[in-house]
């Protein structure tokens, strides 16, 4: 699929996808958000790719939804296309969006706030997994204020990250607050000078490339976000010792034993496209 309003960069194990209107601050559109699915889509089925890389070009990360079609930007009803004619239609909706395939994606996701992030500019990176930003970002769900309310399963992802005192504090005021702000709230876990901004996501993604093995990496992510919000262990508990010895009788556990004991990187042959375990993926049963 050809992309026009974002950029997507395979250099070795790491992709990168940059949304890619900076003369809108790169205001989002449907169309950006069909390309960013695709993207997530491409990574998950490649087996080269171990890491995926989120940012914005230019001095914006997202400004939130283009609304430059003024005040019936969000009224479906209008004859108005205010955020692009789409592309994939009928297929994103079926895969849960952009939401559904971060999500649901195999491979870890780092988003690098390199500026502004407001409304579902920052609704769309809540399901990724490791937040940075630039000492010169801002954020704010900014959607009551707007007369809106927020969006892109952001409703259930901030709570789980922040907290719901946070969650609410922010999402009740509608504030923008800067990027010491977001780290202190735990929005984002490091805050980096801007020329610094890009390296520091590469050093992250190709430790975990590095140094890890994919299946055991798609596992843990999955199980973090799906047990991780249950009230008690008892499901996990159920699944989590087969999964164990499932992976313990296997190549990648005996590679990564190996390899610590000869004080070297691994090398891990399992593959996500081949070698997940059994019973995976078990939100299907």
């Amino acid at each position: 699929m050809p992309y026009s309003e974002i950029t997507y960069l395979v250099d070795g194990p790491i992709a990168t996808i940059t949304l890619n209107r900076p003369h809108k601050l790169n205001a989002y559109t449907s169309v950006m958000g069909e390309e960013l699915a695709d993207a997530f889509w491409s990574a998950d089925a490649d087996d080269l790719v171990r890491a995926i890389i989120v940012t914005g070009a230019g001095r914006g990360f997202c400004a939130g939804a283009d609304i430059s079609a003024g005040a019936s930007s969000f009224d479906t009803r209008s004859d108005t296309k205010a955020f692009g004619a789409a592309k994939l239609g009928g297929e994103v909706r079926r895969r849960g969006g952009f939401v559904g395939a971060i999500f649901n994606c195999r491979k870890p996701s780092i988003v690098a706030f390199n500026g502004a992030a407001v409304g579902v500019g920052l609704t769309l990176a809540l399901p990724m997994d490791i937040k940075i930003a630039s000492s010169s970002a801002k954020f704010g769900f900014i959607f009551t204020r707007r007369g809106l309310v927020p969006e892109a399963g952001s409703a259930w992802f901030l709570p789980r990250l922040v907290g719901m005192s946070q969650a609410l504090r922010w999402c009740l005021t509608g504030r923008i607050f800067e990027a010491e702000e977001a780290l202190r709230g735990g929005l984002v876990s490091e805050v980096v000078a801007p020329e610094l901004l890009m390296t520091r996501a590469r050093e992250i993604a190709l430790e975990i490339a590095q140094e890890t093995a994919p299946v055991s990496v798609a596992m843990a992510r999955q199980m973090l976000w799906r047990f991780g919000a249950q009230d008690a262990p008892d499901e996990l508990l159920k699944v989590d010792g087969g999964w164990a010895m499932q992976l313990g009788a296997g190549p990648d556990v005996a590679e990564g034993v190996q390899a610590f004991i000869e004080k070297r990187k691994p090398a891990f042959p399992g593959k996500v496209s081949a070698d997940m375990p059994k019973g995976y993926p078990w939100w299907d049963d």
